[in-house]
């Protein structure tokens, strides 16, 4: 083992050595400096382009790093940008407890004692933490680690050592969640996935902020969002929903970091989210 690792790190050296690496980083360098454009397909015409622009000038002048997802079951659009960065979860993580939570009790055959529904609750509407530690470490890294394997979230690494608000996300991950929360499919029974979906509507005024923003009358919204600071890439602010209703059943992820404060966070997602919901809503 340890000849096989000095061989590789022999010939890596030589390979140093002789230049070969350096064309490679040259040309790599240019093309990671470009920012990331957003992307947007649709059976809708005209809808994919409309999206694209109107996302695009939301972010224009935001300071950030920002991810976007959006899903619309009912026009098949899809719009993505950084749909693969990793940011920390924060809160956001809490959806993914009570789904590996939902998960485990029905592969044991169980329903949630009353225990566990007062954890979820509090978890869901309310954000609390010691609820949250609580399930995590009731569930342990295995039952979370299968969960996510079974929804097919494979870019989703959860935080070590009890940390569960450094669990890492992407957009993409959130919004196949998103997905399994809100159609008919075999990981999650439609019971826990009313479930879920009835806690996220229950969400306490304070925190219905983020992708519910300019949401028309008449759709229903289920929602949790997801806010933290770190000496690094500042406050991260997340905010993940979905909405039904006015001929729309769509999901949507905003993750972001780099955030001076808590509030520009919020402010640089209903940016996103409005024009989401109007454009949505227009076609």
């Amino acid at each position: 083992m340890t000849s096989g690792i000095s061989r590789r790190a022999r010939v890596l050296a030589a390979a140093v050595g002789t230049g070969v690496l350096v064309p490679l980083v040259a040309t790599a360098t240019p093309a990671s400096a470009a920012a990331p454009a957003v992307t947007c397909t649709s059976a809708k015409a005209g809808l994919a382009a409309k999206l694209k622009k109107d996302i695009t000038a939301a972010l224009a002048t935001r300071k950030g790093t920002v991810a976007v997802g959006l899903y619309d079951r009912s026009t098949n659009t899809t719009c993505t940008l950084r749909a693969s960065s990793a940011y920390d979860s924060a809160s956001v993580v809490k959806v993914t407890v009570l789904a590996t939570l939902l998960w485990d009790a029905k592969k044991s055959g169980r329903y949630l004692t009353d225990r566990e529904n007062t954890l979820a609750k509090a978890m869901i509407t309310k954000s609390d933490n010691a609820a949250t530690t609580t399930l995590w470490k009731q569930l342990g890294m295995t039952k979370i680690k299968n969960f996510l394997a079974a929804a097919g979230m494979t870019q989703t690494k959860p935080g070590a050592n009890g940390y569960w608000g450094l669990t890492q996300i992407t957009v993409t991950d959130e919004q196949k969640l998103l997905k399994l929360l809100t159609a008919k499919n075999a990981v999650l029974s439609d019971n826990s996935r009313a479930y879920i979906i009835k806690l996220m509507g229950q969400v306490v005024s304070s925190q219905r902020w983020g992708t519910p923003y300019g949401v028309p009358s008449g759709v229903t919204v289920a929602v949790k969002n997801g806010w933290l600071q770190r000496s690094t890439n500042g406050w991260r602010v997340h905010s993940v929903g979905a909405f039904k209703g006015g001929g729309h059943d769509y999901v949507m992820t905003v993750l972001s970091h780099g955030n001076s404060t808590m509030n520009y966070g919020i402010a640089t997602i209903q940016a996103v989210a409005k024009v989401i919901h109007k454009d949505l809503a227009a076609s």
